[in-house]
């Protein structure tokens, strides 16, 4: 099996990419024979995440690695009132690495994320969303590919906790499994990514800060990669009410950047979703009952976000929270 982080590159032929992986390989070798540690910094952007934001600083501080070395984890708390800032305190007095930027009144997710880019000196910046858990390598295999100096940009691999015997709960692993295969093909960044620090703002008013980023690097000429093996945990919706709040936003937000940035994230691409899916396809009645009813919802809210931006010229970048997704389960 491959070291954690040497994984698909894109666009590559097989040819060029097992040429590619094998240099990957090497330059993975040489940091632990050199024993060269490539320094990250974690940034969280928090509002009200009371119930995860103690299990996440856990779980970072924690890490195991061999090759990365976090310099630090920074949350950015913006307006919260329900004793967030107070435990990321508990832990900041526990680990020196542990920092804490506070926005008075909440701006918006990207507004957080430029507070912290101001912040940061360090070489590779991490964000991770406050209602995600990694696993115990998760950040070793979303940086170790930064060894490579022309990877600018390494997206992880999200795995919904969401129970797959109910309808909501099967759309939702059905969309990250696309969301993953997609990946496979071409880079899709979301919930955890990592870049290099080459800028210090992204777009004030973008409602997908990762899609927001991509355009950024290439534009830089460098490259996107994908790790399966950054796993990270999250929960995705567990009503229609909230699955069409998020998917509706997350869609008008990948159109704000196709028009602003003139950048299209990989998961645009409609017929590549639906080619992807009837290749994965199972012999499961899910995916002959509910999966083309998923199908229907998520073109349904498609629709929605079209409507929102094209029509109403609405660009949600300080959103409505769908509270059914804070709430994660213990992670074995």
């Amino acid at each position: 099996m491959a070291p954690a982080g040497l994984f698909r590159l894109w666009p590559l032929s097989p040819m060029i990419y097992r040429r590619a992986w094998v240099a990957e390989l090497l330059l993975f070798r040489n940091l632990i024979r050199q024993k060269i540690m490539l320094h990250c910094s974690i940034g969280i952007m928090a509002y009200n995440e009371a119930a995860n934001i103690g299990r996440l600083l856990e779980a970072l501080r924690q890490q195991q690695t061999e090759t990365v070395q976090i310099d630090e984890i920074v949350v950015v708390a913006s307006g919260c009132t329900d004793g967030t800032e107070d435990i990321v305190r508990r832990h900041a007095a526990q680990d020196s690495r542990v920092h804490l930027l506070t926005q008075p009144k909440r701006e918006g997710k990207a507004s957080a994320v430029n507070l912290y880019l101001h912040y940061t000196k360090s070489e590779i910046i991490v964000l991770q969303s406050a209602d995600t858990l990694p696993l115990a390598h998760t950040i070793e295999a979303l940086v170790s590919p930064f060894a490579n100096p022309a990877v600018g940009m390494v997206g992880g691999h999200p795995i919904p906790t969401n129970r797959q015997d109910t309808f909501m709960g099967f759309g939702i692993h059905l969309l990250w499994e696309l969301h993953h295969w997609v990946s496979l093909e071409r880079p899709k960044m979301g919930e955890l990514i990592a870049f290099r620090n080459i800028f210090k703002q992204i777009p004030y008013d973008t409602a997908v800060d990762e899609a927001s980023i991509e355009p950024l690097i290439i534009g830089q000429g460098m490259q996107l990669r994908y790790a399966p093996e950054a796993i990270v945990r999250n929960k995705g919706p567990e009503n229609v009410r909230d699955f069409i709040r998020q998917r509706r936003r997350i869609f008008a937000g990948h159109l704000y950047v196709r028009e602003t940035l003139g950048y299209r994230v990989a998961t645009l691409n409609h017929w590549r979703i639906l080619r992807l899916f009837l290749k994965h396809m199972r012999a499961d009645w899910r995916y002959f009952v509910w999966g083309p009813l998923v199908i229907a919802l998520e073109i349904f809210v498609r629709a929605l976000g079209a409507y929102d931006y094209s029509v109403r010229r609405r660009n949600p970048f300080n959103w409505a929270i769908a509270e059914s997704t804070k709430d994660l389960p213990e992670i074995a």
